[in-house]
């Protein structure tokens, strides 16, 4: 059986373009994903977190035969190469950062695996580049299309703070379109 995935990706040390691309392409060299569309890379400053690096985030989809807790582990291992170490509670600065926002329309509560991410509908860097590759995408507990969540959020001083500190970017040259680094 076939899932459609959307993963949130992000780096805020080093090279984060070059992060995400090289790990996008890293993903589809995955036995069981078939990566299928990404957005522009964005720019944004860190969210509930201090630090002085900017983040570079984008979002991905692709479509798995691997189940949430494969596919999880999958991605954590990508950001082990990158030298990720997760030091538990907390945020904190990272080369790499890859999340499942959505797994189909699976709703889950499990330790180390929350879909959809719960914090997915109240962060604009997150919601931005789902809209470019996924307007009509429903989050299934909201019951609403990212679309109309990150409108909802860009009408509050929040998003729109947010908004303000936000840079669509684009993807290395020679790398691809913008659909594919």
């Amino acid at each position: 059986m076939q899932a459609t995935v959307y993963i949130g990706l992000g780096a805020n040390l080093g090279d984060g373009i070059n992060a995400l691309c090289q790990a996008w392409q890293r993903l589809g060299e995955i036995g069981g994903i078939e990566i299928k569309d990404i957005s522009h890379p964005f720019s944004t400053m860190p969210v509930d977190m201090e630090s002085a690096s900017r983040f570079i985030n984008a979002a991905g989809s692709l479509v798995t035969t691997l189940g949430p807790g494969e596919l999880l582990r999958e991605l954590l291992q990508v950001e082990a190469e990158w030298g990720r170490v997760r030091r538990g509670a907390g945020h904190e600065d990272r080369p790499l950062d890859l999340d499942i926002l959505f797994y189909d329309r699976l709703v889950c509560e499990k330790k180390g695996l929350c879909l959809p991410h719960p914090r997915c509908a109240d962060r604009l860097f997150v919601l931005e580049p789902l809209v470019e590759i996924a307007p009509e995408l429903i989050h299934p507990v909201l019951n609403q299309t990212v679309s109309r969540l990150r409108d909802a959020l860009l009408a509050t001083d929040a998003g729109r703070a947010e908004q303000q500190a936000m840079r669509r970017l684009e993807w290395l040259p020679g790398s691809g379109n913008s659909t594919q680094p």
